[in-house]
């Protein structure tokens, strides 16, 4: 498999012949493992069709694809690459998002539980957590760069559904993201686990980066136009608002405390 940064593998994933090979069954949507080929190459990835989605009183009915690929739009964007390459295309059940299948490093750990009272080094408290009926611990996850870059990716994609499942840790460092279906609501949404740098000022790489979706987002810019595509009017004017208020303020959002913070199940 090429890697998921070469823009050949967008072409793969658009033309190439799909293959459904089984079905991810925990998932609450359709999540079908498939392979695609084209001119010789050929990939794992994931097909999810837009036929499978279940409805969320929240968000539109069919639109949770739509919304796979802007936040790749999104992630492309920044420069960070944290999403897998995404495509919506038609599929064998209809159209629907296809990503680049990620593998995942078993031996990264991103998320941990601690009966200390604080975070250690290298890890970001996020808060208590139930264990069982007399025990409570504290739930950490990694204080990485790429992490960091995921938070801020998450903020300004609106992202409501940021669990521990959706990090995929890749062998050589690299971190993906994945699961981006519950984003871009004009209303406040944002629940995650990457909490622990809440209310901290950005680093000035990311306050570049949104600088630089700005300029893109702008009335006729190129993501502006692409996400045109994607979301409603609305939902783009929502993700501009949301790269001003953080360029702004300069610093990670907090909890609103308006609703539950962290997803459910958080894992």
């Amino acid at each position: 498999m090429s890697s998921p940064e070469s823009p050949r593998d967008t072409e793969l994933l658009a033309r190439g012949e799909l293959t459904v090979r089984g079905q991810i069954r925990e998932a609450s949507n359709a999540v079908l493992y498939c392979s695609v080929a084209h001119e010789g190459r050929e990939a794992a990835c994931v097909y999810k069709p837009v036929a499978g989605e279940q409805p969320l009183w929240d968000f539109p009915d069919g639109t949770l694809a739509q919304r796979e690929v802007a936040a790749y739009e999104i992630s492309e964007a920044t420069g960070w690459g944290l999403v897998p390459p995404t495509v919506l295309r038609d599929g064998p059940y209809g159209e629907g998002m296809v990503q680049l299948w990620i593998e995942a490093d078993p031996g990264a750990q991103l998320l941990a539980l601690t009966e200390d009272e604080e975070a250690g080094e290298g890890w970001k408290a996020v808060g208590p957590a139930q264990i069982d009926e007399e025990r409570t611990a504290l739930l950490v996850h990694a204080d990485t760069p790429e992490l960091r870059r995921l938070a801020v990716l998450d903020a300004v994609i609106n992202n409501g559904d940021r669990k521990g499942g959706h990090l995929l840790p890749a062998p050589g460092g690299r971190l993906y993201g994945i699961d981006h279906g519950v984003t871009f609501h004009v209303d406040d949404k944002l629940r995650t686990l990457l909490w622990g740098w809440a209310g901290e000022e950005l680093p000035a790489e990311a306050a570049g980066v949104l600088d630089g979706l700005g300029r893109s987002l702008a009335p006729g810019g190129p993501l502006a136009t692409r996400l045109a595509e994607l979301l409603t009017e609305a939902e783009v004017e929502a993700v501009r608002a949301r790269v001003k208020a953080l360029r702004a303020t300069g610093r990670h959002p907090e909890p609103s405390g308006r609703w539950p913070a962290i997803p459910w199940p958080p894992v």
